[in-house]
Formats: C-alpha cells, structure tokens, sequence
C-alpha cells in the first residue's frame, strides 16, 4: 500500500515545487528536505513546506495533493518498485498526480530508483515508459545521488529563466526587451563618435542589428542587458536602479533640505554626461590669461577629468543586479561618488594604487564606453585620479569597500568652496552667468558648444543665459553667428 507525502518548495518569484513521497522513500524525502533546506542558493529562490504542518481539515487527503500539483511549477516524481493502491479506475496516486502535472504543463522531473525495471510492478513499469520520453534525468540508488541529481535539475532550471547566472550581469538576456526599445539616433551617435574616437570598423551607414550583433549583445536573437544600458529609449523601465542620483549639500553632513537634488535616468553615456554636468556646474571655475595661447585656461577646483573618472567607473563596474543606484553628492568639503559594487578578487584597495590589469565586472558594457572614450580599458584609472588630484594640489583620492564602492574626493578651502550659507535660487544662476562672461572676456570668438562643454550645461542651458545677459544689457553679438564675436557691455544688473 503507497502511504502519500510530499513536500513543496515555495521561493520569493512565487515559484512551487512539489515532491511526491511512495512508501520506502523515507530516506530519501529527508535527504532532499534537509540538504534544500540547508543550501544557500537553493535557500534564496525556495522555502521547505512540510505537508503534515498543514491541516487538511475536512478536505480528502488526495484532493490536497492534486491540488498542490496545481498550485506547483515543478513536478518531482520519485518512482520506485512499488505501483500503490488503485482507485476505482485502476490508477495509483502516483500515476494521477504525473497525469495532472502533464495535463497542467507542468516542469516535471523524474527520477528512478534502481536499474532492474523487471522486478518493478508492472503497471510502475508502464509509468517508467510514459515518463520516459526526456523526463528522466537519473536514477538513483542512494539518497546522496538523488540530492547530487535533484540538485543539477534545479540550477539548470534556474539557469533557463534567467534566475542566476555564471556570466556578467550584462551578457544576460533582458527577457522584456526588443530591437523597439533601442534608440536608432543613440546608435548612429555611437557609431559616429566610436569611428573618430577609436577607428570601429563599421560603415556609418550600418544598420542597428549589424550594430548589435559587432558588440556581441544579443544572446541567441534576444537583447542582453548591456544593450538596452547602452542604446535604450528608457533603460530604467527594464532595470529600475540604473538611475543615478545627485545632491548637493552646503555642509559636510547629509542634511535636509537638500539645496539640489537630481535623479538622472537614460542610457550610460547619458548619465555620466549629467552626472559629471551636476558637479561642474556646482564647484569653482577659474579662467587664466591667454599668454600661452589663443585658448585662455579654465580650471576647476576639482579637475574635470577626475570627476569624470570616479563616476565612469561607478556607472561601468558597478553591480546592477543590486536595487541601489549610483550615488554622487557634494559636499563643501568633498566629492563622494557610491555604487552598489566591489572591487573583484584580483584587487585590492591597495593595487588601485599600483599599477594593474583591467578587470571590468561589466565586460559588455566596458568595451563600447571605452570605444566612445569614456574609459581606457587599461587599469590606469585610478592612477590617473591620483596624478591629476596632485598635480592640482588635492589630497590624493580615497577609496573604500564598505556596503558599495566609494570614491573622495577632497576639496581644498579657499577654491570657492567657502563656509556653509544660505543659498538663494537665483544664486547658481548668477554664478553661471558670471562664468559665461569670464569665458567670453578671455576668448571673445568662444562658440556656445565650447561655453557649454567648459562651464558643464547643455548648450540650450547656454543659449538661455545668454538671452538673459543681453536682456540685462551685459552681453551683445557683434558681426555674423559664425565668424562672430562676443562683446561685454556695461549694462545694469538683472
């Protein structure tokens, strides 16, 4: 007589598996409770749901069982000599509860006790055959070879719905996305600035897909994660915390209310563009004479390629399949720039300081920024951010893994940083301006992209202020928009 039991495993998607138990699998069913129960990764997507823990009340115990069957998305069916008692229509518990994980469409594994199919019952032996067509994924003899078998199946499984994975975060499929949510304008861009940047092969002509398929991001036809950072309409509509948020603070505490707070969303060139914008728009700029040439010197506190490269990195290596996003605040005393990542076993906080080998944990999304020039792809980094920070009289960069991957930055006072204050809303607006006119008097041909690239806006954010200080009788054009040239005007104050 088969006694029925079973066991179900129930995880954070929802997912259900459910065991059937004959009579002589007692050792069994315990090896598979207590090894699921006591493995981590199987721990994470399943919980261990003991049947006898739950009252039937009045209901049938059969009817309980089928409708766990239901309720399921795997079927795990042991199968041993022994066939079980048969209802009025000659089927065992058994067989009804494989015919119903069939009928459902159920992902329904199998596994055999023993080789010898001739000592079975005989109708065990029919429902050997019936499971035979590509459900058997072993037999067994030992506890151990079923949890080693079971085991595999579950990983496999997880594997094929994309759970986990043994890649980067960016080889993997985004399952939701299709070639429709690619931007075709941030391709073409792409493929124009890779050309001048890094001579890439490919025509300007080339289509999306030829695109796509160079860059190696499609897996089996479908879009991978690195692609739609890359050249998605709207990135964060597939993977939420890829944003980047910004804030600055008068202080050099977190405090609220916070002067200036953005939450940047798009593809990873646009983030880092208005990432880095934030902060250039917030510290001091400092314009020299032009004794050594027709470009007068701009400088910043912080110098630009610093701030660039701290959040590169945070957008390029950090670990997306976390649920925070980059994070960039400014202090008066400092830049610190956070991502939810860490260093990879090769390095340390110490070898960021030396010399070695890029280890990207995004290799998919590396290669095309540093095709585009945002990154080097040779280690040198963070070397750079240190030799820069030097040479512009700052403490070096500190670096530290605590719960993510953080970047300081220190500011030196006296640079414009000052002590904290009241800000008026109209006050970055001033300072702006202010910088416009010190650009313009030191180089009156000055083009708006050239303003906007050195000040840290848009070039709309430029022609907007522009009309402001021509407006206030500041500013004027004299002669053609090319060819031109700016002129400072003593006008009144706006």
């Amino acid at each position: 007589m088969e006694i029925e039991e079973a066991f179900c495993l129930s995880g954070e998607k929802g997912r259900r598996l459910r065991v059937h138990r004959a009579e002589g699998f007692g050792d069994e069913r315990a090896a598979l409770r207590d090894y699921l129960r006591g493995d981590a990764l199987m721990r994470r997507f399943f919980e261990v749901f003991l049947f006898e823990d739950v009252s039937a009340a009045d209901r049938r115990t059969d009817d309980l069982y089928l409708d766990e069957v239901r309720r399921c998305d795997i079927y795990v069916g042991l199968f041993g000599s022994d066939y079980g008692s048969e209802n009025a229509e000659g089927l065992s518990p058994t067989e009804r509860e494989f015919d119903l994980a069939t009928v459902e469409g159920k992902y329904r594994l199998i596994y055999v006790r023993g080789t010898d199919d001739a000592a079975r019952h005989p109708k065990m032996r029919v429902l050997v055959g019936k499971a035979q067509a590509g459900l058997i994924r072993k037999r067994f003899n030992t506890p151990s070879e079923l949890v080693a078998g079971l085991y595999a199946a579950l990983v496999e499984y997880l594997e094929e719905r994309h759970l986990i994975r043994s890649g980067p975060f960016d080889a993997a499929p985004c399952t939701k996305a299709t070639p429709g949510d690619l931007d075709p304008e941030r391709m073409a861009w792409f493929i124009r600035t890779a050309r001048a940047t890094r001579r890439f092969p490919l025509a300007p002509d080339a289509s999306p897909a030829e695109l796509l398929e160079h860059l190696n991001l499609l897996d089996d036809g479908h879009l991978i994660n690195a692609a739609v950072l890359l050249f998605g309409k709207q990135p964060q509509r597939f993977l939420i915390s890829s944003e980047i948020k910004c804030a600055h603070f008068h202080g050099t505490e977190v405090a609220k209310p916070i002067p200036s707070y953005q939450v940047y969303k798009g593809t990873v060139f646009d983030l880092v563009d208005a990432a880095v914008d934030f902060v250039l728009g917030k510290i001091a700029l400092s314009v020299g004479t032009r004794e050594a040439g027709p470009q007068a010197p701009v400088r910043y506190e912080i110098p630009k390629e610093v701030v660039a490269e701290a959040i590169v990195n945070a957008v390029a290596h950090r670990d997306y399949t976390s649920n925070g996003s980059v994070q960039v605040m400014l202090f008066s005393d400092r830049l610190e720039v956070w991502n939810p990542g860490t260093l990879p076993p090769s390095l340390t906080l110490e070898k960021l300081r030396q010399a070695h080998g890029s280890v990207p944990a995004n290799p998919l999304l590396a290669e095309p920024m540093y095709l585009t020039g945002y990154i080097e792809r040779m280690g040198t980094g963070t070397r750079d951010m240190i030799r820069h920070c030097t040479e512009a009289g700052l403490p070096e960069p500190e670096f530290a893994v605590s719960d993510g991957f953080q970047t300081i930055i220190r500011r030196v006072r006296g640079r414009g940083t000052g002590e904290p204050r009241e800000e008026t809303r109209e006050e970055p607006r001033e300072k702006t301006r202010d910088k416009i006119l010190a650009l313009i008097a030191a180089n009156p041909s000055i083009s708006t992209n050239e303003l906007a690239e050195q000040i840290g806006i848009t070039p709309k954010g430029i022609e907007w202020q522009i009309q402001q200080l021509k407006r206030a009788g500041q500013l004027k054009r004299v002669g053609p928009k090319k060819g031109g040239r700016w002129e400072i005007t003593e006008g009144g104050d706006e």
